[in-house]
């Protein structure tokens, strides 16, 4: 181990004599050292501590908003994440979602890109199911609509191909494929940014999306289409 750690054999021992003491780890009869269960449990946070000491920067700007606390404790399953920064490279990633998508595309959203619509659209109609969260407040550009009739959006409805809900309130932002997915956290006043965003192809980053989109779902009222404004 010294040898792995290019360190001495006296440094080695003094930290397994203070992990020892913490109660972190074990010496076995046969002389071998395991981890205790409070060091096995403590090992499984490190993931977390990893995400937010990488993303430090990042986090004095933005903010876990109104995500709960069980998924808070979770975020070491988002340390896989590739920092995106600019919208150009945002959106870029975000439709790369959308190009790579089989089965289905899943949205959680606070604000709708013009540019994306179309390219989603297209990929809806060949048999990817999309369901979609809109906030309440959700910034719609100018011309959604028409552009949604143009595309033959009520029908892809109609088919069951496309299932929506509304929230009162979004702040945290997420987008999926069935194998991919990107988190957009708020900044401190609670408002959703679209210039930095994380993602990755990682099951256990993938796992905390999806399981966070599907319990904003079921915590999701009936879409409404009234309230939103251009």
């Amino acid at each position: 181990m010294a040898k792995n750690l290019d360190t001495t054999k006296q440094e080695v021992h003094r930290n397994f004599t203070r992990l020892e003491k913490s109660k972190l780890i074990i010496k076995e009869i046969d002389g071998k050292y395991t981890l205790t269960t409070f060091g096995r449990t403590m090992c499984t946070q490190v993931p977390s501590i990893v995400f937010l000491s990488q993303n430090m920067k990042y986090f004095e700007d933005h903010t876990f908003g109104d995500i709960p606390i069980k998924f808070v404790m979770r975020a070491g399953q988002l340390a896989s994440g590739q920092y995106v920064k600019g919208v150009v490279k945002v959106l870029e990633q975000w439709k790369s979602i959308y190009k790579n998508a089989n089965e289905f595309i899943y949205e959680l959203l606070s604000e709708v890109p013009l540019d994306l619509i179309e390219p989603l659209v297209k990929k809806v109609k060949t048999g990817v199911k999309f369901h979609y969260i809109f906030s309440e407040s959700t910034i719609v550009p100018k011309g959604r609509k028409e552009l949604l009739s143009k595309l033959g959006f009520s029908k892809l409805i109609e088919e069951g191909l496309v299932e929506r809900k509304m929230k009162d309130r979004v702040e945290t932002m997420v987008v999926l494929n069935e194998k991919e997915a990107c988190v957009l956290f708020a900044d401190l006043k609670g408002e959703s940014d679209l210039s930095e965003m994380f993602y990755s192809n990682d099951p256990m980053f993938h796992e905390w999306c999806l399981d966070y989109f599907r319990y904003c779902w079921y915590g999701s009222d009936v879409f409404q289409e009234s309230k939103l404004k251009e």
